[in-house]
């Protein structure tokens, strides 16, 4: 597979013509290096009632791999960095039959892969910070979704400012998307017959024409999204934090010549004296299409809200989420997040139906960190359901109740520094549903997923 480097030409001359020689040797010799080396295994049991289908099957998946990673020291405020990102399928069955091998731990083709997937330069000054080229970026509605074996990466210029006092001011351009292998569970393609696997990509996270064959390439965001050339996009955000407990953030995607996102959030919490710390959060998303229109007529609505509760090392809360729905709107009104954003409060481990149009979602959850028994160990459980609109996009014309539950179990061994086990499980029951029309595409699809993952930072 082709993978091009791309290194700043600017940066090549600074280095090169502005530093001395014992200078490059402090910055370099002040260099760090770390990384992640990250087992994963998931098996994913197939209830599925269609038609056309009518079997029941399990589809596995073994890989090791994660990132290596080297940063120099700073010099006068300026630092390089690169790391290389692969995975390994081991202990596979059929490759090239997704009933057997699941594709969100491999390349394209359910292929390994290794590649350069950061490679920049950085500087900071006082409060003021720059990076460009290829890194990782959390965002709202652009980040690296990590939950399967490689993340999201990004190409992009990103310039932040803390002069204002409790304020971070971000302005950034993206040119380019590497897609994790997470996406690679959607089916989008070209092919009109799945267009319902298109929007169910879209809605989720990942491109509106192809989900299977882009994993670690870094590919033009509009070419990655809608399958056209664009300039890239246009984010401008700003975060406050200067009330006690508040948290405001505001951001504007301009992904040029196809939507305009505005994203809004505000998180607030209290505490008592007994101990007890309630919170409450609101989040809104609207998109519009704009320029050329390449995703044709983008109009959604996304809000929702969340209610929760800390006491002592117990954690609930409960949220809401509501989208808007239009019949002449592309994806019939759902909101379209093609980079990896995904912040919705009532999301589940795999389900994220909530952001297809006229969906209702609910989300009631609670962690326990065992910390006062003497031992690093999370556990957390959930459910999520989602009523689904006839407008959703998805199963065309369908109305019905999707729910998922499962649980989270995180430990960290003090025995071994670093590492960190993990064990995940989602239950998810008529994620697709379909009746009426074609005879072939009646039924429905569930099933029953675990995961295990080991990660060892360094």
């Amino acid at each position: 597979m082709k993978r091009v480097i791309h290194l700043s030409f600017l940066a090549s001359v600074i280095v090169v013509n502005s530093m001395a020689a014992d200078d490059l040797a402090s910055m370099f010799s002040d260099g760090k290096v770390s990384g992640q080396f990250r087992e994963f295994t998931i098996s994913r049991e197939y209830d599925d009632t269609r038609a056309v289908v009518n079997n029941d099957f399990m589809r596995k998946a073994n890989a090791v791999g994660g990132y290596l990673k080297y940063e120099t020291g700073a010099w006068n405020g300026l630092s390089l960095g690169a790391a290389a990102y692969g995975t390994i399928g081991f202990a596979l069955r059929d490759r090239t039959d997704l009933k057997q091998v699941d594709p969100t731990l491999l390349g394209e083709q359910n292929s390994n892969d290794l590649y350069l997937g950061e490679a920049y330069l950085q500087y900071k000054n006082g409060n003021t910070a720059f990076k460009a080229g290829r890194q990782k970026l959390d965002t709202p509605l652009a980040g690296s979704d990590d939950a399967r074996m490689l993340p999201n990466l990004f190409e992009a210029y990103v310039l932040s400012n803390t002069d204002v006092k409790d304020t971070t001011l971000i302005a950034a351009h993206v040119t380019k998307f590497a897609q994790g292998t997470f996406g690679r569970v959607y089916d989008a393609s070209t092919n009109s017959a799945t267009t319902g696997n298109n929007v169910l990509s879209a809605t989720s996270g990942y491109s509106y024409w192809d989900s299977r064959n882009q994993a670690g390439d870094f590919t033009d965001m509009g070419e990655y999204a809608v399958n056209k050339n664009t300039a890239g996009v246009s984010v401008v955000a700003g975060i406050y934090s200067g009330i006690p407990g508040l948290k405001l953030q505001l951001w504007d995607y301009y992904a040029h010549d196809i939507l305009n996102a505005i994203y809004g959030e505000a998180n607030y919490g209290w505490s008592y004296a007994s101990g007890v710390a309630p919170y409450v959060a609101a989040q809104y998303i609207k998109e519009d299409n704009i320029g050329s229109d390449y995703a044709g007529n983008v109009n959604s609505d996304f809000m929702a809200a969340k209610i929760g509760v800390k006491v002592a090392n117990f954690d609930i809360y409960g949220a809401i989420s509501h989208n808007s729905k239009d019949a002449t709107a592309t994806a019939n009104g759902g909101t379209i997040s093609p980079w990896g954003g995904m912040p919705a409060y009532t999301q589940g481990m795999v389900t994220r139906h909530q952001f297809m149009a006229g969906t209702d979602a609910s989300k009631i959850a609670a962690a326990y960190d065992w910390k006062n028994f003497g031992i690093s160990l999370n556990t957390s459980v959930y459910y999520a359901s989602y009523d689904m609109d006839a407008l959703n996009g998805y199963a065309i014309g369908q109305s019905w109740t999707a729910t998922e539950s499962g649980f989270d179990i995180i430990f960290n061994p003090q025995t071994f520094k670093n590492l960190q086990l993990r064990l995940r499980a989602n239950y998810t029951d008529d994620f697709y549903q379909y009746s009426g029309g074609t005879v072939a595409q009646n039924g429905s699809v569930s099933w029953d997923e675990y995961r295990f993952i080991a990660n060892y930072n360094f």
